[in-house]
């Protein structure tokens, strides 16, 4: 199984910028970004070391870390439209 990165800059490089910006001045997108980021380690340590952990766990993390991705994509979006800038 191939270990990927999913560090949000390198999701959504087009938003770069309104990452550190919404990052800086956006406490609830900071908190589900630090979510995401935490959870991502996670999963990436646990496949990194072939931890002993069940797929559904492992499955279920998984769907987390897509659902907060989707989340801070929506907000990003959306800040991208409303401020013309993407």
């Amino acid at each position: 199984m191939g270990i990927s990165k999913h560090e949000l800059h390198g999701e959504f490089p087009q938003y770069s910028g309104l990452i550190d910006q919404l990052k800086a001045s956006d406490l609830k997108f900071q908190e589900q970004l630090k979510e995401y980021s935490n959870l991502d380690q996670e999963i990436e340590g646990l496949e990194l070391r072939d931890s002993p952990i069940g797929d559904d766990k492992l499955h279920r993390m998984k769907q987390k870390r897509a659902q907060l991705k989707d989340s801070l994509y929506q907000v990003l979006a959306s800040q991208a439209e409303t401020s013309g800038a993407r």
